[in-house]
């Protein structure tokens, strides 16, 4: 059966940003100012500051449990958080920006100079990088790094190897932050697109069988073939021996899993943009081989994702619903990276007018996964801002908040496309 959706709006018309505009060299980490003025039409507003804030302490009253521990299941998804996004439960708002500032550190670790010798690596070891990005009490050891390989051909500066550092695999060992999480969580973070390997397999727009259980090879299950790609190719047969992404990920997740069999253990993905698609692979991965089974119970897995883009057909959203694959998608209405790909052909399109189902849908275009948590930001003299994961941070964080329930359709998504296209250009202009 399939997942129940919520999709509550941020509506955060009046923002202004401002901050680092150097996007050809990394993201742009604004500072989010509110205005003070009001005029926002009714039609636009659901609920005021206030009433929200009620409303979060009625839902809380409802659960029982406020804390994280007695409550941690539901937060990850347990329920399809229903009655957790409408309002936003301030646990889950918690949780939602704690796992994308542990995606941030992923940019804030990058080395993006060409003279480093570390040059499209992380600049920090492992046993300090968490540190050096300002998260030293965040309870979390780091205990592998993660390269991928784009299966693309294009000689850049200082590169002898292919393969990019492209996130890392963390396990929650501070005892008491442990109990207090109310259980051990291994989390891997992606971060998003940053070189030009990486923006040409994005483009690589076309549906692939998956193909990851040997046991199970569903044609039909499909994604898109520039992140299968970017998750799958090694560079084993050069003399730096790089495995594929996919390889070192079920590696590491396999040991912590055994490492920590007899616990009550959880699996969260993180990732923005490119990241989310690669988190969900990985996620669609581990399940549907069976590696999160133990002797005692099934690990639940979560992935979080930070405006990130359709990354398989509908038969693949079916397959992550039915292995338990729970994901909540935190997206910006104005981010074009979210409508891609399949911005016409999508799971909007399988029944037109209500009447005529197209059987071709399921094979030949796009759906999204899971839940979806809607924010509306824009700011026309910085377009990139609509894509910036510090930007999405930072206005979950500010206490006013208004929220809306979003429904996309055909007429929604016609009236978006020329004002979507048009971001889409910027960006890319700006961050290539």
């Amino acid at each position: 059966m399939e997942s129940k959706v919520f999709r509550p709006r941020l509506n955060l018309n009046h923002v202004t940003f401002q901050g680092n505009n150097n996007h050809a060299q990394s993201h742009s980490f604004g500072q989010v100012f509110l205005h003070k003025k009001t005029g926002v039409s009714s039609s636009r507003r659901s609920v005021v500051a206030a009433e929200a804030a009620a409303m979060a302490e009625e839902t809380i009253a409802k659960t029982g449990n406020s804390a994280l521990s007695h409550f941690w299941r539901e937060v990850q998804g347990s329920n399809n958080w229903e009655n957790l996004v409408e309002p936003l439960h301030p646990l889950l708002r918690k949780e939602i920006i704690r796992y994308g500032e542990f995606v941030a550190a992923c940019y804030k670790a990058f080395d993006l100079d060409p003279t480093s010798k570390r040059y499209l690596h992380c600049k920090y070891g492992k046993s300090r990088m968490l540190n050096e990005v300002g998260m030293e009490d965040c309870g979390y050891t780091v205990t592998k790094y993660i390269y991928a390989t784009p299966d693309i051909n294009i000689p850049m500066q200082n590169e002898a190897s292919r393969g990019h550092w492209i996130g890392y695999v963390a396990v929650s060992s501070d005892e008491s932050f442990v109990k207090r999480l109310g259980r051990r969580d291994l989390l891997i973070a992606f971060r998003g697109t940053v070189t030009n390997h990486e923006w040409v397999t994005n483009l690589m727009s076309s549906l692939t069988p998956a193909r990851l259980d040997p046991n199970n090879p569903d044609p039909d299950v499909k994604v898109e073939s520039g992140f299968l790609s970017l998750y799958t190719s090694d560079e084993t047969k050069s003399k730096f021996g790089l495995a594929s992404c996919r390889e070192q990920l079920l590696s590491e997740v396999s040991r912590l899993l055994n490492k920590h069999k007899v616990e009550d253990l959880s699996i969260t993905l993180a990732g923005h943009s490119m990241g989310s698609a690669l988190a969900l692979l990985l996620a669609y991965d581990i399940a549907e081989l069976g590696l999160n089974k133990t002797d005692h119970e099934t690990v639940p897995i979560t992935a979080f994702s930070f405006g990130g883009p359709r990354v398989g057909n509908p038969s693949f959203k079916q397959r992550c619903e039915e292995l338990g694959v729970k994901v909540m998608r935190i997206v910006n209405v104005n981010d074009p990276i979210t409508k891609l790909p399949g911005m016409f052909l999508n799971e909007n399109f399988r029944v037109l007018g209500g009447r005529y189902e197209l059987p071709w849908i399921s094979c030949s275009c796009y759906a999204h996964v899971g839940v979806e948590l809607v924010m509306d930001f824009f700011n026309v003299q910085n377009p990139s801002c609509v894509h910036d994961l510090e930007t999405y941070i930072s206005l979950l964080k500010c206490p006013t908040k208004t929220l809306h329930t979003r429904k996309e359709g055909f007429d929604n998504l016609l009236n978006r496309a020329r004002e979507l296209i048009f971001s889409a250009r910027s960006l890319k202009s700006i961050c290539l």
